[in-house]
């Protein structure tokens, strides 16, 4: 396929959801791609609709890479640093009110994230006919994640009258010279 395929694809299968490319970055992609001899320009049989779009394929030098890097311990072996979990390390800093008013703000967001992740899982299940493809596991993950991250806010709701600074913190101590 050409780039602005590429792209409805990407938008149609909301893969941005879960990788970090954008619109500008699959055409610059495809041209480090085509340069390296990942990839190539093929023979289209359909007329382009519009400008003269260049039509990729993948070279056996570009499986075999891709076969390669699939390989790597690194996909199995990393931790990913949720944002939001950043924040609730610095909220002691936040001023009055602004944790609770945040905690809500999540809540309404993995909500509203967690029901349109089960109609994408429909709409994979739809297309697939069978719930044993990556799509589906990795949309039911997600789903998963959002339930338990709503019970884990749950959770924090009911603490935060507890909350309390660290007893022993070894930030604050200061070493004698």
């Amino acid at each position: 396929m050409h780039g602005y395929q590429a792209n409805l694809e990407l938008e149609r299968r909301e893969i941005r959801d879960w990788a970090g490319i954008s619109r500008p970055q699959v055409y610059y992609s495809l041209d480090k791609l085509a340069r390296a001899g990942l990839i190539r320009a093929a023979e289209s049989v359909k007329p382009a609709a519009g400008p003269d779009r260049s039509v990729f394929e993948t070279t056996i030098k570009g499986r075999r890479a891709l076969a390669e890097a699939l390989e790597r311990k690194e996909w199995a072996t990393q931790r990913e640093r949720p944002p939001f979990l950043t924040w609730i390390a610095l909220s002691w800093q936040a001023r009055p009110g602004v944790f609770r008013k945040q905690i809500h703000l999540r809540r309404r967001f993995l909500e509203r994230e967690l029901t349109r992740e089960k109609e994408i899982l429909r709409s994979i299940l739809e297309e697939v006919g069978h719930p044993n493809h990556e799509a589906v596991w990795m949309v039911s993950l997600v789903i998963e994640q959002f339930k338990l991250e709503l019970k884990w806010l749950s959770k924090l709701a009911q603490e935060l009258p507890r909350r309390a600074p660290a007893r022993h913190p070894d930030y604050a101590r200061v070493e004698a010279e």
